[in-house]
């Protein structure tokens, strides 16, 4: 399987969950990955140690992405490394579910710098490594941006942000070779799920219900739809939003 043979991705918040899975599936189809972490090095070394021992080529590189040196570093790092950039897929994230009344500037600034601040930082960089044979950037935001949760004001307006930043950018990039696409999941089942306790929970169980395809979604399931986007199956493909949900309503 090679549909991105000697392509150069950065996968950012890739230690985990989506991410990390969306890394291995890419080195699975021949693409040289950059394993992005801010804090997981451990898990992010197990990353690129099972894409390694399956005959793929990874690196990890830690970074805040909300943080402009270190996403000056990120990218120099990949350069160094790999000489080039064709896919960056803006994945690293945080969510924090609160009522209102408990909303903190803090909680605010940093979703915000992280989800939608990170994004734009770590599209700036990559523009500069795609030159002008272009690239191709995928943003992992969220169903929250479109259908909003109770206690998810924050959150879900970080990923409505990051939608607004993905169309927007589609036409600004017009002549320049550069495709950029948003990938919508819904309840998905990764380690943040696990520690939040929302896995095995009744909310989860109603969340179920209400999906179409009846279960809870995997890494995986987005990693597929993220190879798509990144190949060039989907070469006439720029400005979307693709909701990989199971058709979840109610959200």
């Amino acid at each position: 399987m090679s549909k991105l043979k000697n392509k150069v991705a950065i996968i950012t918040g890739a230690s985990k969950g989506i991410g990390a899975s969306i890394a291995k599936y890419f080195a699975a189809e021949g693409a040289k990955v950059v394993v992005n972490y801010a804090s997981s090095k451990q898990d992010a070394d197990k990353v690129v140690k099972t894409i390694k021992d399956n005959g793929g080529t990874a690196i990890a590189v830690q970074g805040d992405v909300s943080n402009e040196a270190d996403v000056k570093r990120l990218f120099e790092e990949t350069k160094n490394a790999f000489g080039t950039l064709d896919i960056l897929v803006n994945n690293a994230g945080i969510y924090q579910y609160a009522p209102i009344e408990e909303l903190s500037a803090q909680s605010f600034h940093s979703q915000f710098n992280i989800n939608v601040l990170g994004s734009l930082l770590s599209i700036q960089a990559a523009l500069k490594l795609f030159g002008e044979k272009g690239g191709n950037i995928i943003n992992i935001s969220s169903e929250a941006g479109k259908s909003p949760l109770p206690t998810g004001s924050v959150y879900s307006a970080t990923k409505a942000a990051l939608d607004a930043i993905t169309i927007s950018l589609s036409k600004e990039f017009i002549g320049r070779n550069i495709r950029i696409n948003s990938i919508l999941p819904g309840i998905v089942e990764t380690e943040g799920s696990h520690s939040a306790g929302f896995i095995g929970s009744e909310a989860e169980t109603k969340f179920v219900a209400s999906t179409p395809l009846g279960r809870t979604g995997q890494p995986e399931d987005i990693a597929k739809v993220a190879v798509f986007l990144a190949s060039d199956d989907s070469g006439w493909i720029t400005g979307e939003k693709i909701s990989v949900s199971g058709g979840i309503f109610g959200l």
